[in-house]
């Protein structure tokens, strides 16, 4: 068991409380992505832009600018190979998660941090996926769930979540990834 069930109420009123409180606007530039990359089957460099727009980050970094002198045909390359790992169905959804992040490490600023990775492996695979970052962090430790900043980071954050969502349908609640990474998102806050 990963959570008490007060974890786990507190999860479902933190995502009443993000339905309530974020506006469908704020997630437009997210599905407009996810309907791109659902044609392409890879993201491009406007995508990850894109999704650096949404996720609210900076874009005055060294690491934007060496992404932004590579190709996008280089790009689309190691999304394209992220995109058939979040997707392979063969794999369960913690090791499609890790193969996932892996094929975006050689790409600039990808070789560390899950925050954006997540953010595009979410826009390959978003009825399986979900996004990392602080806040949930914040939250999971709030929860009393440890969590550790090395390599396999975002592996390891998908099997807790993973972990949540088996909960919750023990008690008959039918979460995606995606609405667990919201909850934790409104906790984390």
């Amino acid at each position: 068991m990963i959570l008490e069930a007060n974890g786990l109420r507190r999860l479902v009123d933190a995502h009443v409380a993000y339905d309530a409180a974020a506006s469908e606007a704020y997630d437009e530039v997210l599905f407009d992505v996810v309907a791109r990359v659902e044609d392409a089957k890879s993201l491009g460099k406007a995508d990850i832009g894109a999704l650096l727009f949404w996720k609210r980050l900076r874009a005055d970094t060294p690491w934007v600018m060496a992404l932004n002198r590579t190709p996008d045909t280089v790009v689309r390359r190691a999304t394209g190979a992220m995109y058939v790992a979040a997707n392979n169905d063969a794999d369960d959804t913690v090791v499609a998660a890790g193969e996932a992040r892996s094929a975006l490490s050689d790409l600039p600023g990808f070789s560390s941090g899950d925050a954006l990775a997540s953010a595009l492996i979410l826009a390959a695979a978003p009825e399986r996926m979900a996004v990392f970052d602080r806040r949930a962090v914040a939250a999971l430790k709030g929860l009393g769930v440890r969590t550790t900043a090395s390599r396999g980071q975002y592996r390891r954050y998908m099997q807790i979540v993973e972990d949540i969502r088996t909960q919750l349908a023990a008690q008959n609640i039918t979460w995606l990834a995606r609405d667990v990474d919201k909850a934790l998102f409104m906790l984390g806050g």
